[in-house]
């Protein structure tokens, strides 16, 4: 039996003295000593008693260790969960607990932090990178391994996600779902073995993972691996790139600098875009300045890729392109789930080989979010014009993307409305020009009314950086309707130019 990722992503790396990684400092990490590296890891979790299909958490920083830590996980059939490394130890406990994590590996500096919760739930702790543990005990072992036959429907990974309500979910994606997907935008995007990618984007989610590393790994290309987006690095390696993928912020940052021009980008293939809406003036104002133009595509943690604007064809700015070949994609009405003629807008529901299993441990929810004939309700309104093109018009939820990840405002207003002086609160996104939406906190004086730059020191200890609101906005109570509900779309429109006004 084989092992389907491992086989088609990280097997022909083995014997290949080409470079794959090329780090910042211009140094490289050849795809021969990358497969070792991932065979050394592999072993360390056997070593340790990881069986096939038991959890391996990583929170850490993005170095060709963390890449390898996936590749190992995928080799010795381990379900492998990439964590944000700004989450805080109370975010933190709830996603290794919900999946019973046998293993957690962070950052070196993070381990003193976190051996008190990891003796707490009896959770073994380790350290990945430059002088970590769990290095040494891979160094300490062989570095060839034969992978742990799985097959198609075998859980890969878990990605958490949630909606604005209740508890994260995680999203359970087999080999199949990953594979398909990346052999998909291989062909799409015309990704070959002569493709270096300038990788700028973090690996705990879908787009830097899934998208970004598996897309390279498949073709037998090359990535200019840098742990973030470093608008210096980005313009010293460009040269050396032929593609890049990235948030929207990326392309606004470097429009922002005079160094961008068609001699600085004159070399590349292709610029992409994703998770989270590339305005039509950014789309514009590249395509003006570099002589090309941004392919966008949408997908989502659930499903991977969705839709993409084509490789050769017109990449048309507002769009989220076409459907991919193999993903069959419908809107219909929210309510009656008719399906409805192009132009119409409803739910974006979609159905194909890349979407997930499933909600881990929540078959209900599971259930809920799918209908009968297998189409899943991604919760995004859009419409189709008569050629195919997708535009997202919104979303059924109040998702906020800011700089290109996701912030779900009921888990901020749980935080916000345990602060002193707070009464209520409702967290909304505005729009921003450099993160597309910022979190905004709209606070319902209670009393003496709330102390905002004491709530964000607060909020600095219990959210993630990308989480914590940028502006405050005090009111004396929450616009309503009939029903009592916050009206939040009331909010937006209100405090729309709060950005504008402030950079003024």
């Amino acid at each position: 039996m084989a092992n389907p990722l491992y086989d088609a992503l990280f097997a022909p790396l083995a014997g290949q003295e080409r470079p794959f990684l090329i780090l910042p400092d211009g140094s490289a990490v050849s795809a021969d000593g990358f497969h070792r590296m991932i065979a050394r890891f592999g072993n360390a979790l056997r070593a340790m008693g990881l069986a096939a299909g038991e959890r391996i958490a990583v929170q850490a920083s993005k170095t060709p260790q963390m890449l390898a830590c996936y590749g190992a996980a995928v080799a010795t059939g381990a379900v492998f969960l990439p964590l944000n490394p700004a989450y805080t130890a109370d975010e933190l406990e709830y996603f290794v607990t919900d999946c019973g994590a046998r293993l957690l590996l962070v950052d070196p500096d993070r381990v003193a932090a976190l051996t008190p919760l990891a003796e707490r739930l009896g959770l073994r702790l380790e350290s990945l990178g430059p002088g970590g543990s769990f290095d040494a005990l891979a160094d300490a072992g062989p570095d060839s391994l034969t992978p742990e036959p799985r097959g198609p429907e075998d859980l890969a990974a878990l990605l958490y996600t949630s909606g604005t309500t209740g508890r994260s979910k995680g999203a359970m994606m087999s080999h199949r779902n990953l594979l398909s997907n990346a052999r998909t935008l291989v062909d799409l995007w015309r990704f070959t073995e002569a493709d270096v990618l300038l990788h700028a984007l973090p690996i705990f989610h879908t787009h830097g993972l899934f998208v970004a590393s598996n897309v390279v790994l498949l073709s037998g290309g090359q990535m200019i691996f840098l742990p973030k987006f470093d608008i210096e690095q980005v313009f010293a390696l460009l040269p050396r790139a032929t593609a890049m993928m990235g948030v929207p912020t990326f392309y606004t940052r470097l429009l922002d600098d005079p160094r961008l021009g068609r001699g600085t980008v004159g070399h590349m293939r292709l610029f992409v875009s994703g998770s989270a809406p590339l305005l039509a003036e950014t789309h514009h104002a590249w395509a003006e300045r570099t002589g090309h133009a941004i392919l966008e595509r949408y997908g989502m943690t659930e499903t991977n890729m969705l839709t993409s604007n084509p490789c050769d064809g017109a990449r048309r700015a507002g769009t989220v392109g076409l459907a991919l070949p193999d993903v069959d994609l419908r809107i219909v009405d929210p309510e009656t789930g008719a399906e409805l003629a192009p132009g119409e807008t409803g739910m974006i529901e979609v159905r194909g080989p890349n979407v997930f299993q499933g909600y881990w441990q929540m078959p209900e929810k599971t259930a809920a979010e799918f209908r009968p004939d297998g189409y899943f309700i991604t919760g995004d309104l859009g419409v189709i014009d008569d050629q195919g093109y997708v535009t997202i018009v919104g979303r059924a939820k109040d998702l906020i993307i800011s700089g290109g990840y996701n912030v779900y405002p009921k888990e901020v207003e749980l935080v916000l409305d345990e602060m002193p002086g707070v009464l209520e609160s409702a967290v909304i996104g505005l729009p921003h020009p450099d993160l597309g939406e910022a979190v905004v906190a709209v606070l319902a004086a209670a009393g003496a009314g709330p102390d905002p730059g004491a709530i964000r020191a607060a909020l600095s200890e219990r959210l993630a950086r990308y989480k914590q609101p940028r502006e405050y906005v005090v009111l004396p109570e929450l616009p309503r309707n009939a029903m009592g509900k916050v009206q939040k779309a009331e909010l937006r429109k209100t405090h729309a130019d709060l950005f504008r006004r402030t950079a003024r």
